[in-house]
């Protein structure tokens, strides 16, 4: 044996304690079950390449990447224990596959408070995977060590000259199965003998272990990191462990975490793969979510598009709305306080609580372009950014006809074109251009979803990093702008048009109408498709007398809820009715809905004639909302930042009248203990796919 001396060495990855693999806190790793190697325990948050080759993976959550060295030693660099469950967020490599690295370059950076705020381990691992292959051994020293440090002396003996090159990680456990399977004294034992459409490979290997633990059904979702396919089971009990662990292809199975884990090593992105086409859909649906059909008919592909749209829409906008509420009744508070003269609408403290209610509302594009890029799988980064196009100062100044240097270009019946591009009339839309904006940026997100792929596989890796984001940037601001954008605002704004001229018409009876259906929406989900248009009419109207409405029904819904808290003997209902009332007077009627009012037949009923009679009153009164958040939590939202005028007191008024209405009608006819007997069980209505698309 003669000890090898790779490009540079192996050198510490971070700084920190050497830590012997053995001692490390995980049992796969522990065990050497992935192979040998040594571990930092880091104090300070730069990477470097361990070591001198090739990157022959990175993962998606950038919490590991492997090398290869000339020498064919292949290298895993695993930064924290079950860090692929922070999806990247502590994680910044700036290395892509097929790069080229020296030994102590910097990589990136592994933001260590942020790892262990998050309760995980910063221990990182240093694995040589296919050391055992090569018969050889490592020494590893314990204690501290400084960044790039030598940090292991490898003992591998020379290789034969005749011998094959080391398999690729991709293929490595495809050939360890081919050698098992030509010497049966040391094959393992595989779980079927036959497989649906002659199944082989990693398909094969993903049928056994989908029917190792308990089959499709049995799965609630999979993920996986680096080296595990992470299931999420109904039943643990179903899976039969010894079977699993002795398929061809899996080291090992660990359970942890609330997860059945099942280590396959460097091929764990094919077998992933593998076991979501055995199981259908992308493998992370909601368990409660079950598998919508495919349309046969015209109506039913039109239903099923409709309902796939408020899908996309509630991923979109779900993680911001606690942000627009927030912004809502911050801009309330601010009309409050310049209302009682606490503070000048001219002074800088107005024009800096006013950035902090307001910039929410003006950046949704890039907000919204996050979210909905993560909703389809596209990259969020890049299509924020294209979302900072469609709001930067200067296409907002083309906008603005008040702007120095504004132009009108052509125009086209009422479409004004005010801007070109390469000669190309462009029409943005009057006043600011994209800021406020939804619509356009969730389709600039799908266009992204299926740009990106194109471009991943034509760009050569070596110059994707730059110019996969240059091109799609471009590409999808240019088409936005010049084509789907105004066609866009053009029907957006036309539905909101067409909903404000309902109200124009008779307010007081669209009141009424909306304020006793409006809830029916909440039950199958299409509350998502008005939501937008809310948020859309405060952003660039200041007020929504839409919204007004709603509110009043939340009020109605937590009445009901009320009602039932007093009336009951049932402890175990008052438990339920006391928080469902409040936070349906916080503007959430969920709880009331599902938990209360809808098990209870009538209760739900009575509740909407108060939404009705709120709706009514609200109309009534010429009521307008200046904030996105209702209920009684949402007062501030009924101040006019010109002062308190009729729709602050009209919103207390509609409000109580929806309370009273409810609340009586509910504890004198809506409800029973009697009820109890006849309880049903409710559960939300989910038209149409729930899951990321794009995935």
């Amino acid at each position: 044996m003669s000890q090898t001396e790779l490009s540079g060495g192996i050198v510490a990855p971070l700084a920190g304690t050497m830590v012997a693999i053995t001692d490390v806190p995980d049992p796969m790793f522990a065990s050497k079950a992935m192979g040998d190697g040594f571990a930092v325990a880091p104090n300070a948050d730069d990477v470097v390449a361990p070591c001198s080759g090739t990157v022959i993976m990175v993962a998606k959550t950038a919490h590991a990447f492997g090398i290869r060295t000339d020498d064919g030693l292949e290298v895993l660099v695993h930064m924290g224990i079950d860090t692929v469950e922070l999806e990247g967020a502590p994680f910044a490599m700036h290395v892509d596959v097929d790069d080229r690295v020296e030994a102590g370059q910097p990589l990136g950076r592994m933001d260590l408070a942020a790892v262990e705020a998050a309760g995980k381990s910063t221990m990182t691992m240093v694995i040589f995977l296919n050391l055992a292959q090569k018969k050889g051994s490592v020494e590893a020293a314990t204690g501290p060590i400084g960044l790039g440090e030598r940090a292991a002396t490898l003992d591998i003996p020379e290789q034969d000259a005749d011998a094959p090159a080391a398999a690729p990680a991709a293929t490595a456990t495809t050939e360890a199965s081919a050698q098992s399977a030509a010497s049966p004294a040391t094959a393992k034992t595989a779980v079927a003998t036959g497989h649906p459409s002659g199944a082989t490979g990693f398909d094969a290997l993903a049928y056994d272990i989908v029917e190792g633990i308990g089959g499709k059904d049995n799965i609630r979702n999979v993920v996986h990191c680096i080296t595990r396919v992470r299931f999420t089971l109904k039943d643990t009990e179903a899976a039969n462990d010894d079977l699993v662990k002795n398929l061809d292809g899996v080291i090992d199975v660990i359970k942890a975490g609330g997860q059945y884990q099942v280590v396959i090593g460097p091929a764990v992105e094919d077998v992933y793969d593998a076991v979501v086409r055995v199981i259908g859909g992308t493998g992370e649906a909601s368990p409660d979510d079950e598998p919508a059909e495919r349309p046969t008919t015209i109506v039913g592909w039109f239903q099923f598009g409709f309902s796939s749209l408020i899908g996309v829409i509630t991923g979109s906008m779900i993680p911001v709305i606690g942000l627009l509420a927030a912004s809502g009744i911050l801009k309330g508070i601010l009309a409050l306080l310049t209302q009682f003269g606490v503070v000048e609408s001219d002074s800088s403290t107005y024009a800096l609580i006013d950035a902090m209610s307001s910039s929410m509302f003006y950046f949704l594009p890039i907000i919204i372009g996050f979210t909905a890029a993560r909703r389809f799988g596209s990259d969020p980064i890049i299509v924020a950014i294209i979302g900072g196009v469609l709001v930067f100062p200067s296409v907002v100044s083309m906008s603005d006809p008040a702007a120095d240097g504004y132009t009108v270009v052509s125009q086209l019946g009422n479409t004004i074109f005010n801007a070109d591009f390469f000669g190309i009339p462009v029409a943005l839309p009057q006043g600011n251009a994209y800021a406020y904006s939804i619509f356009p940026i969730i389709v600039a997100a799908y266009l992204a979803s299926l740009l990106e792929p194109q471009l991943k596989k034509y760009i050569p890796a070596v110059v994707r990093m730059i110019f996969a984001p240059l091109l799609e940037v471009f590409i999808i601001s240019t088409v936005m702008l010049v084509v789907f954008g105004p066609i866009i605002m053009t029907i957006s704004g036309g539905i909101a048009n067409g909903i404000n001229g309902v109200l124009e018409v008779n307010y007081a009876i669209a009141g009424l109408i909306i304020g006793a259906l409006y809830q029916c929406l909440v039950i199958f989900g299409l509350h998502w498709a008005v939501i937008p248009l809310v948020a859309s009419q405060i952003a660039i109207d200041g007020s929504s007398p839409l919204n007004a409405i709603i509110s009043a029904t939340m009020v109605a819904q937590g009445g009901g809820a009320l009602a039932i808290w007093i009336r009951t003997r049932s402890q175990k209902i008052k438990t339920l009715a006391g928080p469902a009332t409040i936070s349906a007077f916080c503007g959430i009627t969920e709880p009331a809905m599902y938990g209360l009012n809808l098990k209870y037949g009538r209760v739900f009923i009575t509740a909407s004639a108060g939404g009705a009679v709120g709706g009514f009153l609200t109309g009534l009164m010429d009521v307008n909302m200046y904030g996105f958040t209702g209920a009684f939590v949402g007062f501030p939202s009924f101040v006019n930042p010109a002062g308190l005028d009729h729709s602050f007191f009209g919103f207390l008024i509609a409000s109580t009248a929806a309370l009273v209405v409810s609340f009586t009608l509910t504890y004198f006819f809506g409800y029973s203990d009697n009820d109890l007997e006849t309880e049903r069980a409710v559960k939300k209505v989910r038209l149409g796919k729930r899951e990321p698309a794009g995935v």
